[in-house]
């Protein structure tokens, strides 16, 4: 496997700093998991794993493949046992706040000289400096709305709307990885660790790299316009005969010659009221938009797609998650794995989104239960088993 022999020890809960730590895990670290003894990770109270309901898929989304202790890190002994964990690690993963990592001895600054050779991967809302560095966030406030992203996404016409739970987590959790992974390339020839810095404000405004470059070379950047005032006639959402949408994404010149003849306006081509777009009119531009939706609204979304396929568009259906369960394509290109649960059985998951092609990489283990390789991951760190007894007097 990928990362085979590299250790992990994860401390973390919700989706960014997991599910990175995830990935490690399915390309072949050995991740343990470090929660609070008092109910762990939130996420495991969505959903709860039950022999009647096998397999919680938030939790195990983010958390397969690896093992999982339970230890008190604000009181003197579970912050030892922490420490003799991450004596033996590679990289540390966690998303506590500063101050909490601060108050606990956990943070960069407290580790470093003692753990010259670990990755230290510390993930936030906002970042480590400012005054809002150590305010909560989930990924609806820190990538999504004050990031600029939902501002730009969001025509003004329009109330706003949220994001989806872990959309900008899971771009949040690539971004990490991709900081610790140059940090262990770095380390093979310093032999030094470093403090890797990943936040959800600054991943949102990668994530919006397009209209935020343009808006600080230019000072504007079009975004979210309502559909009427959108200067394509032929880009966007199109509604067909079925009550299905399709999108089509305009590229080049070629393409809105191609749409008109497709829909059987290919008299608008010859028109010398419209001539080739862009046209710089927007009533012109309505126009031929309320045909195309007219040409559109005759087809049925297989229709349309044919069409959309032989002139060689840019085009996608809207489709549901029912439909993209079942859709050839997304099978083919390898989006869904089988992840074992605690009880014989096994359900279907996202994949992470990196294939080897040659490599067969699937969760080797389901997400552990609470605690549940306490006191095995403990004597594997040297603790003597009156000491592992005294943080773990249950089986886990």
């Amino acid at each position: 496997m990928l990362l085979k022999g590299l250790r992990v020890v994860e401390m973390s809960t919700w989706i960014a700093a997991p599910g990175c730590a995830m990935i490690m895990a399915e390309w072949g670290a050995d991740v343990v998991k470090v929660e609070s003894p008092d109910g762990g990770d939130a996420i495991r109270r969505f959903y709860p794993d039950t022999p009647e309901s096998p397999g919680n898929p938030i939790f195990s989304m983010e958390n397969r493949g690896k093992r999982g202790a339970a230890l008190d890190i604000y009181q003197p002994e579970g912050r030892a046992a922490l420490l003799a964990l991450l004596k033996r690690a590679d990289v540390f993963i966690t998303n506590l706040r500063p101050r909490a990592l601060e108050r606990t001895q956990l943070d960069y600054a407290s580790l470093k000289d003692e753990l010259p050779r670990l990755i230290y991967a510390v993930v936030t809302g906002f970042g480590l400096v400012g005054d809002d560095a150590d305010r909560p966030a989930f990924d609806l406030t820190g990538f999504w709305t004050r990031s600029g992203i939902a501002a730009s996404t969001i025509p003004p016409d329009q109330e706003p709307f949220t994001c989806r739970p872990g959309f900008g987590d899971h771009v949040t959790a690539l971004a990490t990885l991709s900081g610790v992974l140059a940090a262990l390339h770095e380390r093979q020839t310093t032999g030094r660790g470093r403090m890797v810095e990943a936040s959800l404000l600054r991943t949102g405004v990668y994530a919006l790299g397009w209209d935020a470059s343009i808006h600080l070379r230019y000072g504007e950047a079009t975004t979210a316009q309502p559909r009427a005032d959108r200067p394509s006639a032929i880009s966007g959402y199109f509604r067909t005969a079925d009550d299905r949408y399709v999108c089509v994404a305009p590229r080049g010149p070629g393409c809105f010659p191609a749409v008109m003849r497709g829909l059987g306006l290919a008299h608008i081509l010859d028109d010398p009221e419209y001539g080739p777009p862009p046209w710089g009119d927007l009533e012109k531009t309505r126009r031929v938009r309320a045909m195309v939706d007219v040409a559109f609204a005759r087809l049925t979304l297989d229709e349309a797609g044919a069409m959309l396929t032989a002139g060689d568009l840019i085009w996608a259906p809207m489709a549901t998650l029912e439909e993209v369960a079942i859709d050839p394509q997304a099978r083919a290109a390898g989006c869904f794995v089988v992840t074992p649960d605690h009880y014989g059985g096994a359900f279907e998951a996202p994949a992470t989104p990196i294939r080897f092609p040659a490599l067969d990489i699937e969760p080797r283990a389901p997400a552990p239960k609470l605690g549940q390789h306490t006191r095995e991951v403990l004597a594997e760190a040297g603790l003597e088993a009156a000491a592992i007894d005294a943080l773990a007097p249950g089986d886990g």
